[in-house]
């Protein structure tokens, strides 16, 4: 691998600008265990506000604010609704079994994207013999499904059934800045369909480290206490939340950046033979591309533009994915789009 390479394997491996590191060292920090960490503070305040929730709670990873907001909602033997490749069910590591007890009910989306009537009438009888259907989990952008937003109407049609239903609603929301730069959508629009919101400031918005669950101010109470059976009590916090705050008050406009950058990707992968894009239109930061069996494997295709300087992530068979963030710039998208342009220009499984 060169040093210079251009990495497009996630929107998690850009380093914190120097602008950050300052004021990460620059930050105030107190005891977040004792609720005594002023940045901490800060940082949930704004959230919260940002999302119109009465409270927010930082933690260390998307994955333990999905699984706070899974507990936090249901009981042993309780039923989630969810997109068959949602991050919570596929990427979690069974995190919905293992740490509370619950069972998953997927559906098929359209690229991740669920229409209400794929629900309608799928909540278990009032039975001894059936589990208890108790929350609806979304994924706004959704990471399998190409980084597609999920309309609005869509999710106003699925909450406005749930709440009809007496189900709590969450959104798995790590990259819902994406959306909300993609769709012109505001933060509080969003939010307001969903009970909790979980979201992330180290993928597209540069943090190193951290989430964000919001909700009132009842539930997110209960969730303190679930981060500490988790494992998530931190306490000189402040260090990382201030990365996180500085990335929340600095980065959320510029993943406009990374959209454009993304469509000159994906324009070089459509004109490569033997590679496919898919879903076929890009809308945010990350592109997805299945690989025709005679240009090689993925792990091939990756080896291939590993050699010449561009790095991306092999996450299935015969497919890889393509993601722009902050530490690409528009000149290195170009470079990667004329580096795939050239070295997939013939089948590599026979070189």
């Amino acid at each position: 691998m060169k040093d210079a390479a251009i990495d497009l394997r996630s929107d998690t491996v850009t380093k914190p600008t120097p602008a950050m590191r300052a004021f990460i060292a620059a930050a105030e920090v107190g005891d977040d265990v004792f609720n005594e960490d002023p940045t901490v503070h800060q940082l949930q305040d704004k959230v919260a506000a940002y999302f119109g929730k009465e409270a927010a709670l930082y933690v260390p990873s998307g994955t333990m604010s999905n699984q706070i907001a899974v507990k936090a909602h249901t009981q042993p033997g309780d039923e989630v609704l969810c997109e068959a490749t949602c991050h919570i069910y596929t990427w979690e590591a069974g995190g919905p079994a293992a740490l509370s007890g619950v069972m998953c009910r997927t559906f098929e989306g359209d690229y991740g994207i669920l229409d209400v009537a794929q629900l309608e009438g799928k909540i278990r009888p009032i039975n001894d013999h059936y589990v208890r259907t108790r929350l609806v989990c979304l994924e706004n952008t959704h990471n399998r499904g190409g980084g597609r937003v999920f309309p609005l109407d869509k999710i106003q049609a699925i909450s406005q059934w749930a709440r009809s239903n007496g189900l709590a609603m969450h959104l798995d929301g790590a990259r819902l800045w994406n959306a909300i730069v993609a769709s012109g959508v505001s933060s509080k629009e969003w939010a307001k369909c969903f009970d909790t919101v979980s979201v992330c400031f180290s993928k597209g918005l540069g943090a190193p480290i951290g989430s964000a669950l919001v909700g009132s101010k009842e539930l997110i109470t209960r969730a303190k206490r679930i981060r500490k059976l988790f494992g998530g009590g931190m306490w000189q916090a402040g260090w990382a939340a201030a990365g996180a705050l500085f990335a929340f008050e600095h980065h959320i406009e510029r993943l406009a950046e990374d959209h454009r950058n993304a469509q000159v990707i994906a324009q070089a992968i459509a004109d490569s033979p033997g590679l496919r894009l898919d879903p076929p239109n890009v809308e945010t930061n990350l592109v997805w591309f299945e690989i025709d069996p005679e240009m090689g494997t993925e792990k091939q295709i990756q080896a291939t533009l590993r050699q010449h300087g561009v790095l991306v992530n092999s996450t299935a068979t015969q497919v890889c994915r393509a993601c722009t963030h902050l530490d690409v710039s528009a000149a290195q998208a170009e470079c990667a789009a004329e580096t795939i342009r050239k070295a997939l220009r013939q089948p590599v499984a026979t070189r």
